[in-house]
């Protein structure tokens, strides 16, 4: 398939497994037309149009033409100018390698994550914290995010890669929506009644075992193997961490555990605070199942090649 209709089909499955529903991701499509038809023509020839249709900051292609046939593509959690020297050395080896795609967003993706947040307002509101504490919090998280962004050379990897003439996208939030659908679709089935229980369950699945062996298997941050699990919140998608002082509002909605990629030391002092049960799944093992279960949905359109690097290990389900 074409470089374009894998970037639409990669935005389509993203948006079919959005937590927060198709009916609010279209409303929020429909505000940045609106937002864009009242710029001044100078402003307007600044916007990035692919937010017509694509809900994604983090997720573009970063260098190649639309039109280039994609059949061979490496993949890795993580892509760097060295990853993009690797794919240069395989076609030199004669692996004709179509594209390079990325999770975590390189270049302007990168730049733009902290747009992406936004949706974690949505996320929390759905699970009962009110969506007037849920913006504001999650603002402000926002405003920290991108100027922590500003100062990176987030270009070098896209600019390695045109260099180089090949191919390069991103696939963040598409990809993170599925393994938080995925696994809160899960664990609201299994219904597990205690921290264990619910270890347990995440040990069962394949990239969580391949993790356990790499000593990044899931882990209890706080709480303990039979503490009564209660309302489950699986918190794996919308850029990067959100608002340390959530917690306390996700407590009063009534969640016991969250589970989460990662967590940072202040995120989880504010947790331990509020007595919820954290169970850190691992970062690069769920960034791995967000990026197989969209690569099979993918494949059931068209097979794809795939060659795995820096982190990924690809996993296929039926």
């Amino acid at each position: 398939m074409k470089l374009k209709k894998l970037y639409d089909l990669i935005i389509e499955l993203g948006i079919a497994k959005d937590p927060r529903g198709k009916a609010k991701v279209s409303k929020e499509l429909q505000k940045v037309k609106k937002q864009y038809e009242k710029l001044s023509d100078s402003e307007k020839k600044e916007f990035d149009t692919d937010r017509f249709k694509n809900p994604y900051s983090d997720t573009r292609i970063l260098n190649g033409s639309i039109e280039a046939e994609i059949k061979k593509v490496l993949v890795g959690v993580d892509i760097d100018p060295s990853e993009v020297l690797l794919a240069d050395r395989l076609n030199e080896k004669g692996k004709k390698i179509d594209l390079i795609v990325a999770h975590h967003p390189e270049g302007r993706a990168l730049a733009a994550l902290y747009q992406v947040m936004y949706m974690q307002a949505d996320i929390v509101s759905s699970r009962g914290v009110p969506i007037t504490v849920a913006e504001g919090l999650i603002k402000e998280r926002m405003s920290e995010v991108e100027r922590r962004l500003l100062p990176v050379n987030h270009t070098k990897t896209a600019d390695t890669a045109r260099l180089l003439n090949i191919p390069l996208m991103c696939v963040h939030t598409p990809a993170d929506n599925h393994v938080a659908t995925f696994l809160q679709n899960l664990l609201d089935k299994k219904s597990p009644e205690t921290v264990g229980e619910l270890i347990d369950i995440l040990k069962g699945i394949p990239e969580y075992k391949a993790a356990i062996k790499d000593n990044a298997g899931p882990k209890i941050f706080n709480g303990s193997k039979t503490n009564q699990a209660g309302k489950i919140f699986v918190d794996m998608t919308g850029g990067t961490g959100g608002s340390k002082d959530i917690f306390k509002n996700l407590s009063q909605a009534g969640i016991g555990t969250v589970v989460g990629m990662h967590i940072g030391e202040e995120h989880l002092k504010k947790a331990k605070a509020e007595h919820l049960n954290v169970v850190i799944a691992g970062h690069i093992s769920s960034d791995n199942i967000g990026l197989n279960l969209i690569l099979d949905a993918i494949e059931r359109k068209q097979r794809l090649d795939v060659i795995a690097c820096s982190g990924f290990m690809r996993v296929k389900r039926k």
